[in-house]
Parts: C-alpha cells; sequence; structure tokens
C-alpha cells in the first residue's frame, strides 16, 4: 500500500466507492478495523505506523504506538492497553473513546501463542 496508496482522488486503482477503501486504509493502518458494521468492535491486525495518534472528543487522545512497524516489523509479538497486557485481537470502540494508549511489540517472525485462544477472537455478534 506504501507505493500504490495516494490521498487524493483515484489514490487507489479501482476505487470506485466513495472513500470507503481509503477510509479502511487509514484505519488498518492505524492497526484496527471495523469489520463487522454496526457492531463496536474493532479488529486487530497490523500498524503501519510507529505511532500513530488520534485525538478525541473533549480534548482526549488516544494513541497506537508499535515501535518498528514502519521498519519491516509486520509481526504483533505482544500488545498492552493502556498498560495492561492485552491478548485479545479486538478492541472495543468505548476503550478508544475513552482515551489512552495501544502498544505492540512488533517482530520480524509471528508469535503464534498472541491472540490464539478462543476467547482472544473477536465477539461473534451473535
Amino acid at each position: 500500500m506504501e507505493s500504490e496508496y495516494r490521498d487524493q482522488p483515484a489514490g487507489l486503482a479501482g476505487n470506485d466507492d466513495c472513500g470507503q477503501v481509503s477510509a479502511w486504509y487509514v484505519l488498518s493502518a492505524m492497526a484496527f478495523y471495523p469489520v463487522t458494521p454496526g457492531t463496536p468492535v474493532y479488529a486487530i491486525g497490523t500498524p503501519l505506523f510507529d505511532e500513530a495518534p488520534i485525538r478525541l472528543a473533549d480534548g482526549m487522545r488516544f494513541r497506537v504506538r508499535a515501535a518498528g512497524a514502519s521498519g519491516g516489523r509486520f509481526y504483533i509479538q505482544s500488545a498492552r492497553l493502556n498498560g495492561k497486557p492485552l491478548t485479545r485481537t479486538w478492541i472495543a470502540h468505548q476503550e478508544i473513546a475513552a482515551g489512552g494508549e495501544l502498544v505492540f511489540q512488533m517482530g520480524t517472525q509471528p508469535n503464534r501463542s498472541w491472540g490464539s485462544k478462543p476467547e482472544d477472537a473477536p465477539p461473534s455478534g451473535k
């Protein structure tokens, strides 16, 4: 995406969806994406940036940090949400809206144990 995306109309080849792909790209590059519309849950993915601050209402902020992500460390080794270990592969909208910090430890090889337990999977919405 780094070589194909441009911040302008037709920024992605074949992009005719009124910005939805661009919205997906921005959120996904920050490491999360709302997979199921209408549910307040975001699936965690690979962050593209070492740091991504988000300004929230009332002057609050939520920051995503992933040291080394921009240097080719694509694999999440571990995560912490507001200083506490996060093993699940999702984050709730309420957690982002409350402000704070999501910190990823990144690596060059997958950590197959992070987020691998059944209870770490995003809620099914059932």
